[in-house]
């Protein structure tokens, strides 16, 4: 039985997306040249879905629960398993989904409320690294999307000198999902009003 998909982002557009990695011909000695700019639009493409549930929350258009089905159902179709494409591709794609885990946590966390001021961002990051290093990824996670919760409502960017001694890892990978979320709150917000 098929995933029930969101009206905001559905599995032919994601299909899309894939499609046009396949063609890129990306190598990860490109970086993020001309072949690798596809997997920001296709980041920044899905960020702006997560954007728009959160701007119809926020305009009592969706309730909590519709708003977190939403999220959810985004969650369903970017988070699936992907056909191996070529060992360059595939790095790149793993990393995107994981750094996507930190964005859709932190919109969840948002509308849930489950989040307060008491502790400051850097804190929570040093929580979040200490948790990963404990294996205990729930906590860490939970601990970035408080963090992604207070950027989405006070429009926060995370300075540098927060994330820079970050090791490699998924705390790492997420807080890369947050600042492309930071940026795209920050560029055009046309998606506040979007109607689709």
């Amino acid at each position: 039985m098929p995933v029930e998909e969101s009206g905001l982002y559905t599995h032919e557009r994601w299909n899309n997306w894939i499609a046009r990695v396949k063609e890129s011909g990306f190598t990860l000695n490109d970086g993020l040249g001309d072949s690798g700019k596809v997997f920001v639009y296709m980041e920044d493409d899905i960020i702006l879905a997560c954007l728009k549930i959160i701007a119809k929350y926020d305009r009592d258009i969706l309730t909590p629960k519709d708003a977190a089905l939403e999220l959810g159902r985004v969650r369903n179709v970017v988070l699936e398993e992907i056909e191996p494409i070529s060992n360059d591709i595939d790095i790149m794609l793993a990393s995107l989904q994981t750094s996507l885990v930190g964005v859709i946590a932190a919109c969840e966390c948002y509308i849930n409320g489950d989040y307060t001021d008491a502790v400051t961002p850097e804190d929570l990051i040093k929580e979040a690294v200490n948790a990963e290093a404990e294996e205990d990824t729930g906590l860490a996670l939970y601990n970035i999307a408080k963090i992604g919760a207070r950027m989405i409502r006070d429009r926060l960017h995370l300075e540098d000198s927060a994330i820079e001694n970050v090791p490699d890892g998924m705390v790492a990978e997420w807080l890369d999902g947050l600042d492309s979320l930071s940026a795209a709150m920050l560029g055009d917000d046309s998606y506040k009003h979007d109607d689709e």
